[in-house]
């Protein structure tokens, strides 16, 4: 009640009832008494020590009705109430087509009278008690009586105001005016006997109600000059006294007028601890409290934090700092690409929401029995050599030559990419970009929302095998003995490895740079090796030489690249400098398959030798080798906090990536294992027959998503999605799953490896500083004066290493053992004689795959290492700090004898197959 309003007591109306042949109701209205107001507090500056002055009191307390003794009704008001209608609201009798009228309806233009008025008009009717009218009260005539003229009255004298306070004692509720006859016979409680009618009845019939509230501000002046000791004692006294309505009538205005929000009122690191001994279900019961509840929980990150850790998945290893750098790009995206719509609520912090989406994932997955799943038909029946997950589409590709784009929610194409005339084998996707890698040699850059080919990148000279992007980071980088962390590389890269034993490194085109093709027409028959010239090529990089086998498997992150090959070795290369670092020795059987880990600077190996080796790659020195597989170890997957090896045994081990310590071995499968993806929570493998899922941490089966099936090609997951590339009755099929609700919409998977790609060209004015191409750009620019004498100077100098036009490049470039070249070029590609098995596992023996139930029958060629390849698998354990061959920089020297021309050149019949390394006719090479 604010400081300008009184409280007011709201007579109702007085009826009086006259019955003589008819009946004649008169209604008064009166207008409202204003109750002397309260007293202020003694301190009304300090609101904390008077919580409830300004409290806002329920309705029941700030209008209520009071009767009287004599029947009338009033109603009190708690300051202005309004024009609402201060009657009790009475249920009204009605049925169909008719209700019944309330008393004082239709009585809206009936005049206010005043309690003086009225006290004054109830003294004068009482003096002339014989009269047989009253003013104001109509009588109709009768045939027993006649009606004399009113006559004249003297004017009574006015009513004094009336006083309601009293210093000395209560005051009487009305006391009357000066002159008056006293309260007895002013308030009669029953009309006088010997009437005919009755008398008019009083407004008001005093009684305690009314003396009470005429009374209050006497009665609190006393109460605030009371020491508080006896306030609250005569507080409780009333309380005691009191029944239960009124109790809990006090409690409904009390409690949240004496509640005090801690979260607002403490600091935020106190608010912190003490919401951190809450479980997470608490916490999202609490966020829906308020709004600013909703703000300091969601965007609180130390709380977040401490859940993670709290229950166990906080992976550790950069995970969550990636994931909350790719929320925070995505949110930087959104900003700019759409107008800003006020947000009522702060964005929660990155880690709340990564604790939502780790944790749907370890239960959803488990504890969803029915997800919806759905399969459809794909490749006809080819195999299906690539699968990914990439911004809500399935891509797979296939030996069929072709790409396909696929919706997970519907299963319906999307984009069918045409253009390699070869199988693919490798593939890798970033956002809107496609790149991939074929058996006819080329790389080809895609645009998935458009479904064209925008680039293709000539080079290899045979089957590019394995494929990476590598996305810029923030790394660890030792520059005179100083670490540093940088943002390697500058722009993001793509590392291919093709079995000609070589591998390039390539700009990825940024959408809208300039398209570039090898060769002009699509339509004719063209050499790729004698068109496509890597030095007219601007997004080619570097030529990293130095296996002496086809390259298998890589991997790269940073300034890393980890390459594995048939030659035994595994090699560690700076792909800014193209220096090779170290030559990894101890496998005494092909690679197949290696992971980085640039966390704890190590990378791992599998070979057919059985073995998983993890190798320093700041020593260069093999820290442990992991046995225990019987067959080949085709596949490798890393997370923060499990290795897992897949071997053609038909088992998987799951090792510890610190200690080199075997946690579980899967044995479940009958098969070698063709394809598996893991995480932190669950293993996904398939086999002969069946796909299943593993809990990792204990290695039991959770369940098998596959059964009664051929086979299964790939299979690949992320966040709510799984998709199962497998082959029924000589049919492939795309199985789809979804293991989230209505209500997960914003689940957000985590993608393989932890790298993502929301900011991935957001530093693309950057160059690498490193880049042998851009210090060569810069040192021609600073010695452009001398620039033509210098040229001069380096022909003369590379006359000598410029090879003849009888020299083989192949020879020169790969070996320098002719008797190593020859065992090479006899060598079967086995990838294209038997595209019906594994697209992940290859094997020279009857062993592994080759062994499995539904694999075909194929003819394999074998071929025994040579003596000199002998004596480096007898180094076991040993490394050797090697440079990577500049042998490309002398081939760069050349001098230009004839011009370079991008039209496309027709080629001679070939009975060669496109993935075996092609040896140049003498006198061919275009210099």
């Amino acid at each position: 009640m604010s400081a300008n309003q009184r409280p007011m007591l709201v007579l109702q109306p007085s009826v009086n009832t006259t019955t003589v042949t008819t009946t004649t109701t008169t209604t008064t209205t009166y207008a409202p008494i204003q109750l002397p107001p309260l007293p202020p507090p003694s301190s009304p500056k300090d609101p904390k020590a008077y919580p409830l002055l300004h409290a806002n009191l329920p309705q029941s307390l700030r209008h209520f009705p009071l009767v009287f003794p004599n029947g009338a009704r009033a109603i009190f008001r708690d300051g202005d109430g309004g024009d609402e209608d201060m009657q009790e609201e009475q249920e009204v009798a009605s049925g169909v087509g008719w209700r019944m009228l309330r008393r004082d309806e239709g009585s809206k233009d009936v005049a206010v009278v005043g309690l003086t008025e009225a006290v004054e008009r109830f003294g004068k009717k009482r003096s002339h008690t014989s009269d047989d009218l009253m003013e104001g009260i109509e009588v109709p005539s009768s045939s027993s009586s006649t009606v004399p003229p009113p006559r004249k009255k003297a004017r009574a004298a006015p009513l004094p105001p009336i006083s309601t306070v009293n210093a000395a004692a209560p005051p009487s509720p009305l006391p009357s005016p000066h002159g008056s006859p006293s309260p007895e016979s002013i308030w009669p409680s029953a009309p006088p006997s010997g009437t005919s009618s009755p008398l008019p009845q009083a407004p008001v019939q005093p009684d305690l109600a009314l003396t009470t509230l005429l009374t209050l501000p006497s009665l609190l002046s006393h109460f605030t000059a009371l020491p508080q000791a006896l306030q609250s004692h005569f507080l409780l006294t009333l309380l005691r006294h009191s029944p239960l309505p009124v109790l809990r009538t006090l409690h409904s205005v009390l409690s949240p007028t004496l509640a005090r929000d801690f979260l607002t009122l403490l600091p935020p690191e106190l608010v912190s601890h003490i919401l951190s001994y809450l479980p997470f279900s608490t916490l999202a019961r609490a966020s829906r409290v308020s709004r600013s509840w909703r703000a300091i929980i969601d965007s609180d990150p130390v709380l977040w934090r401490d859940l993670l850790k709290s229950t166990k998945i906080w992976f550790g290893g950069d995970s969550e700092d990636a994931f909350a750098t790719a929320i925070i790009a995505r949110r930087r995206h959104a900003q700019r690409s759409q107008p800003s719509i006020p947000n009522p609520l702060p964005l929660p912090h990155p880690y709340k929401m990564l604790f939502k989406s780790r944790h749907l994932t370890r239960t959803r997955w488990v504890n969803n029995p029915e997800p919806k799943h759905f399969s459809f038909p794909a490749h006809g029946s080819s195999v299906v050599t690539c699968l990914l997950f990439s911004h809500g589409r399935i891509i797979s590709a296939s030996d069929d030559h072709s790409i396909h784009v696929y919706s997970p929610e519907t299963g319906e194409l999307l984009r069918s990419l045409q253009g390699h005339e070869g199988g693919v084998w490798a593939l890798a996707a970033c956002k809107d970009t496609l790149v991939s890698g074929s058996t006819d040699r080329t790389v080809r850059i895609w645009d998935l929302a458009t479904g064209r080919c925008t680039h293709v990148f000539g080079g290899h000279t045979s089957t590019v095998r394995c494929l990476s992007i590598v996305k810029p980071e923030v790394i660890e980088v030792e520059r005179d003995g100083v670490i540093t962390k940088e943002k390697w590389p500058k722009r993001p890269l793509i590392v291919t490895g093709s079995r000609d034993q070589s591998l390039r490194v390539w700009t990825l085109p940024r959408p809208g740079d300039a398209e570039y093709k090898c060769f002009g027409s699509e339509e004719n028959e063209v050499d790729l090796a004698e068109v496509c010239d890597t030095e007219e090529n601007p997004y080619h990089r570097l030529h990293l030489e130095g296996h002496d086998h086809a390259v298998r498997a890589l991997a790269a992150r940073g300034r890393t690249l980890v390459s594995g090959s048939y030659d035994c070795t595994v090699r560690i290369w700076d792909i800014i400098t193209g220096k090779c670092k170290w030559v990894l020795l101890g496998h005494t059987q092909k690679v197949y398959s290696v992971v980085l880990d640039l966390g704890r600077h190590q990378a791992c190996s599998g070979s057919m030798d059985g073995t998983v080796r993890v190798w320093n790659l700041q020593t260069g020195q093999c820290q442990h080798t992991l046995t225990g597989h019987t067959s080949l170890v085709g596949l490798l997957g890393l997370s923060p906090s499990y290795l897992v090896s897949a071997a053609a045994d038909s088992t998987l081990r799951i090792w510890d990536p610190d200690t080199g310590e075997l946690r579980h071995a899967l044995a479940a499968h009958t098969g070698a294992i063709t394809c598996f993806q893991h995480d932190e929570f669950k293993v996904l493998s398939g086999s002969d027959g069946n796909l299943k899922m593993w809990n990792i941490r204990d290695g039991t089966v959770v369940r098998d998503l596959l059964t009664g099936i051929t086979g299964v090609w790939q299979v690949v997951f992320e966040g709510r999605w799984c998709v199962a590339a497998s082959n029924r009755n000589d049919t492939t099929v795309l199985d789809v799953w979804d293991f989230g609700t209505e209500n997960d919409e914003d689940w957000i998977g985590e993608p393989a490896g932890g790298i993502y790609d929301d900011d991935i060209f957001s530093d693309d004015g950057e160059e690498d500083e490193d880049d042998p191409r851009i210090k060569a750009l810069k040192l021609r620019d600073l010695n452009n004066d001398d620039d033509d004498q210098e040229q001069a100077d380096i022909d003369a100098m590379d006359q000598d290493l410029v090879p003849s036009e009888t020299d083989s490049l192949v020879e020169l470039d790969l070996t320098q053992d002719r008797q190593g070249s020859q065992r090479r070029l006899q060598e079967v590609d086995m990838d294209v004689s038997d595209s019906r098995r594994s697209a992940d596992i290859e094997i020279d023996s009857t062993d592994g795959v080759g062994a499995s139930r539904w694999a075909p029958t194929a003819t394999v060629t074998t071929t025994t290492a040579t003596s000199s390849r002998s004596s480096h698998s007898s180094r076991s354990g040993k490394s050797a700090a090697i440079a990577g061959p500049s042998r490309r920089s002398h081939l760069n020297a050349v001098p230009e004898t004839s011009s370079s021309s991008s039209a496309a050149r027709t080629l001679p019949h070939n009975d060669e197959t496109p993935t075996r390394p092609r040896i140049r006719n003498h006198g061919s090479r275009r210099r």
